[in-house]
């Protein structure tokens, strides 16, 4: 059975996800009461003791509102450190443990904001969209590698705390999210490569 890193996976998102893939492979978790996501060598620590992933599923990340003259320097740096540094972190760590001759996944969860780009989510927006260029540049990289990076642009996702914020909202179905997830990592997906996926309710 093939093995996927996955971080994020106790999450709302997460255990739905996670319950989906393990029918298919072993989820190896980054948990963040073990793991420190923004630490390199935390990252690489925990990495080494996974033989060959086939991959990684990106899930972890966090959400803070706030227009640009709204943001403080704190909430900054929160949001660059959990959305796009630690994906950094974590996909350049993961990548040095696959395999370059086998095929392989690279997942990222990003979000719809990176197209609406919302005014008062600036730090999120920004942080969020460069994952997105970090997913594009990794795509290229590894192009004719067998190893493909892509990532989901989810709208407002279905989970408990969003009920509960926006119960009026249209939310994407979590098990729809965790099915293209699925996708994404079997063979039928072995041409698509640095994709922006939408995900609509």
């Amino acid at each position: 059975m093939k093995t996927l890193i996955v971080t994020g996976g106790t999450g709302g998102l997460g255990e739905t996800v996670v319950a989906r893939l393990e029918r298919d492979y072993r989820c190896v978790l980054l948990r963040h009461k073990d793991v420190d996501l923004g630490d390199a060598a935390s990252v690489r620590a925990a990495v080494a003791q996974i033989d060959e992933p086939y991959g990684l599923v990106h899930l972890a990340g966090g959400y803070a509102g706030g227009s640009v003259s709204e943001t403080d320097g704190d909430t900054w740096q929160q949001m660059i450190g959990l959305n796009l540094t630690s994906s950094f972190i974590v996909v350049r760590e993961v990548l040095a443990r696959m395999r370059r001759d086998r095929p392989g996944r690279i997942i990222a969860i990003s979000s719809a904001a990176t197209r609406t780009k919302p005014k008062a989510s600036a730090a999120y927006v920004i942080s969020k969209t460069g994952l997105n260029t970090l997913i594009e540049l990794t795509a290229k990289e590894l192009a004719g590698s067998g190893i493909t990076a892509n990532a989901l642009l989810p709208d407002t996702l279905d989970t408990p705390a969003m009920r509960k914020e926006m119960p009026d909202a249209r939310r994407v179905p979590l098990d729809r999210v965790a099915e293209t997830i699925a996708f994404l990592l079997s063979d039928a997906a072995a041409s698509i490569n640095g994709a922006l996926i939408p995900l609509q309710p």
